[in-house]
Parts: C-alpha cells; structure tokens; sequence
C-alpha cells in the first residue's frame, strides 16, 4: 500500500512538472516575425487593421532590423478575447517584449497602436528605444471637447449592443461610408474595409469604446525616448489644439504629412518612409 501510495505522488509531481513547463504563455495578439537585425522594431496595426498594414514597412526595413509585427486579438480574423481592453492589450504587449527580451525595441503604431506606442513608452519606460506614432493623438476626445476627462468605469454596454445588433449588411456600408473619410487611396479601401469586416463585433465596439475613453496627455510626460510623430495633413490646419495634446512630451519631432488622409503609410508613401528613415537610422 505504502509502495502504491509513493508511485501515485510521484506520478502527481510530474504530471505537475509538466503541466506547468507545457503551458505556453498566450498574449492578446498574433505576432509575425522577420528580418534579423540587431536593433527590433514592434509594429501595432490600429483599430480593426490587420498587422498587413505594414506590409510594405517591414519590407523596407527588415534587412537591417528584426520586425515583430503584431494583429491584435479580435481584429482582422484573429481569435477575439472574451474581455479585452486597451489597459491589458497594452500590458500584453509590454509582457511580449519582456519575456522575449527583445533590447529597447523600437515601436511603430498606427492609429490606436499609436496609443499603445505612447501609453506603453510612458509607463515602461525602461523598456522602449523609440516610438514612432503614426497619425494618433494622446486623447482623441480632446479634439472636440479640450476639457474631457476619462471615466473611471466607462461603461461600454450600450456601444457593444449596438454594434453587435447590426447586420452584416448593415455594418459594411456604415464601413462603406467611414474609410473614405481615413484613406484616400482608393486601391487599398475595400482591403481595409474588409478587415473591419472580418473583426469581431464585440471587440471592435469594445476597443472603439476603450480608446474614446483614453486620455495620455498627463502620461506621456514619463517618455524619455526620442519620439517621431507623423501625422496628417488635416492636422496642420490644428496646429495649436494638436501642439497642446503633445507638450508634455518631451524629446518629440512632430511632422505634418503633406497629402492623404489617416492612413499615411498609402497616402502620402514618398513623404512617410522619408521620414522613418531619417529617425530610425539617427544614432
């Protein structure tokens, strides 16, 4: 019996044992990675947009970086999470670059990946080389109302509802009629609007919410890396409202695009990758 009873807690510790060394560590994205360069650039896609946003980017650049190239979770055909949010997508991407231990990568983000960039520069500073924020603003709301201030517990029960009540037809053409407003090249409208197409509803009302609800203009005061801002050629007509969201950023080159619309990786391609190459190979 005594002999029995030893066996059965061996075979406990290493049922254990491997149950614990055989979990993987999951992270609110898929992650596609190229190049092999010494210094890593982090790509975020924005809201709804496949990682294949920076298709071309990483081509440009991955001879001489590694390139980690992220599609958040829920968007774009990826696996949705039961409750994401941009405070633990954002701690996901700071807990990939940790336990991978890429070496002060330097971030890339689009739109709400651009706030990702700024929020995850802020409160891990020790973590980040440089950013690079592509057409994104430390508090969209700011733009319409100066004053805004982020709810606590914003509740997102009424957005999601309405969203998720939608039919498939009904949400194409208010996609339809939205991504115009963002991307003048017409080549790549229908790709973009059939990311949003295959993104989970619930998230995509979830983040929409989540990002509405995001203020970062006190937070990016603790940025100590050099930071690139590009941003559209509308913006340049807002100088004033736009400088005043930045000035606690510190080290920052802001740069208005000189055509196009949100998307200025395709609309103004010539003036976006001038300037990605003047920062990102500046020592």
């Amino acid at each position: 019996m005594k002999k029995f009873t030893f066996l059965l807690i061996i075979m406990l510790f290493f049922a254990a044992i491997c149950n614990i060394f055989g979990q993987t560590k999951t992270y609110p994205f898929e992650v596609k990675k190229t190049g092999k360069g010494k210094q890593s650039l982090i790509f975020i896609p924005g809201f709804a947009s496949s990682g294949d946003v920076w298709n071309e980017t990483a081509a440009k650049f991955e001879k001489d970086f590694t390139c980690y190239t992220l599609t958040m979770a829920g968007f774009a055909g990826t696996k949705p999470e039961a409750e994401p949010s941009f405070k633990e997508w954002e701690k996901g991407i700071a807990a990939y670059i940790k336990d991978h231990k890429i070496e002060k990568p330097i971030i890339i983000g689009h739109s709400m990946g651009g706030g990702f960039a700024l929020a995850i520069a802020a409160d891990y500073p020790e973590l980040v080389g440089k950013v690079v924020i592509v057409d994104t603003l430390p508090c969209l709301a700011a733009i319409s109302d100066p004053n805004f201030t982020a709810k606590e517990n914003n509740d997102c029960s009424s957005i999601i509802s309405k969203f998720t009540a939608m039919s498939d037809d009904q949400f194409h053409q208010m996609q339809t009629q939205s991504i115009p407003r963002l991307l003048a090249e017409t080549s790549m409208q229908n790709t973009v609007i059939d990311w949003s197409m295959k993104s989970d509803r619930k998230t995509f009302a979830k983040m929409y919410c989540d990002f509405s609800n995001t203020d970062l203009r006190e937070k990016i005061k603790n940025i100590q890396c050099p930071s690139l801002i590009l941003l559209e050629s509308y913006f340049a007509f807002m100088k004033p409202a736009i400088e005043t969201q930045y000035k606690n950023l510190k080290n920052a080159d802001l740069q208005y695009s000189t055509k196009g619309l949100h998307f200025i990786m395709y609309d103004d391609k010539d003036w976006y990758f001038n300037q990605l190459n003047k920062f990102l190979f500046a020592k």
